[in-house]
């Protein structure tokens, strides 16, 4: 079997050589080309672009990376778009390995239609995810990114937006919307501090030691921290708005290292801005990088970070490892 593996500025080359080698000792004969751009920031521009638009908004424009493409059986990527156009040039295609948690770059539903079975990573980077989101809810409600940020400017900083209510997370309600893989992580680590845990998926059943909620809004009403953990999908399009920001108690801080399109942003801008709720930490933006006249960046009570939540050395270099696992067992 034939296989095409695309790299790129973060799953390089040589990651995929290394990470791709049991596939290899089982005489798949492995082809690796290289999608990486001129900067990580270029990559993320054509990213967020599929993200927000599918995997046909990008097109690839090197035809060195497209050469013989129809001779391969299983084509894996991590960013590199595969849309209608390549699928139908890759007129051997049985599989497409996508190393990311999930398919935002190819267009699944064509390639089904085609007999073309798409398999991801789903959890490659939930840890990471996970993690970092620890480090959001504690760099908001404890203002370490900004004391360190007027540290920077020689301010000594003691006048925070919270600074008459700064909370511990141990015994606080963390409400975590979305709990799959990274939900759960999430779950366990703030539990371990003593936290309360609740939460709203209505593809979990119930958990021990969780307390599940049927609707978003009862989870919002009681919860003092507010994290989510959901795909962006059009039934999750913007499943944070004004009506879930006007629930939320005074008091309320909301966490997004998942998907910017599930929030109405301008809602969260409102509600930040009149104080409707303590503060926000945030890690994906409807349009990245930031413009420099946002509105983000003339709030106080928020914590702003770009885009690298799922972005860990071990996170990336493991992934190939993982799909091939995956794979063989899928054949096997």
């Amino acid at each position: 079997m034939k296989i095409l593996a695309f790299g790129d500025n973060l799953i390089t080359p040589d990651m995929l050589n290394n990470g791709l080698l049991s596939l290899k000792k089982k005489g798949f004969e492995v082809t690796i080309r290289d999608w990486s751009h001129k900067t990580v920031e270029d990559l993320q521009k054509d990213n967020l672009l599929i993200e927000q638009n599918g995997a046909n908004a990008v097109k690839i424009k090197d035809p060195k990376l497209l050469k013989d493409i129809e001779k391969y059986e299983v084509i894996i990527t991590q960013f590199t778009p595969i849309g209608e156009k390549l699928i139908d040039q890759a007129k051997s295609l049985k599989y497409i390995g996508v190393l990311r948690g999930g398919t935002e770059n190819v267009d699944q539903k064509y390639a089904e239609k085609k007999g073309i079975k798409v398999l991801n990573t789903a959890g490659r980077n939930a840890r990471a995810v996970a993690e970092f989101t620890v480090g959001l809810i504690l760099s908001e409600t404890r203002n370490i990114a900004r004391t360190n940020a007027a540290m920077h400017q020689d301010v000594w900083l003691k006048d925070f937006p919270n600074k008459d209510s700064i909370p511990e997370i141990g015994g606080k309600t963390v409400g975590i919307i979305g709990f799959g893989h990274i939900g759960q992580l999430v779950g366990k680590f703030l539990k371990g501090m003593d936290a309360n845990i609740v939460y709203y998926d209505p593809y979990v059943k119930n958990l021990e030691g969780y307390k599940k909620v049927s609707t978003i809004e009862k989870l919002v009403e009681q919860s003092d921290i507010v994290s989510i953990h959901m795909r962006a999908t059009e039934e999750t399009h913007h499943i944070i708005n004004k009506d879930i920001f006007n629930l939320m108690n005074k008091g309320t801080y909301f966490i997004n290292s998942a998907r910017s399109a599930l929030v109405d942003e301008k809602a969260m801008i409102d509600a930040l801005q009149d104080n409707k709720i303590a503060g926000a930490a945030i890690d994906t933006f409807d349009e990245e990088p930031l413009l420099s006249d946002s509105p983000f960046l003339k709030l106080k009570n928020v914590t702003l970070t770009s885009h690298l939540a799922g972005s860990t050395a071990d996170a990336f270099k493991n992934t190939p490892k993982i799909w091939s696992e995956r794979f063989l067992k899928y054949i096997s």
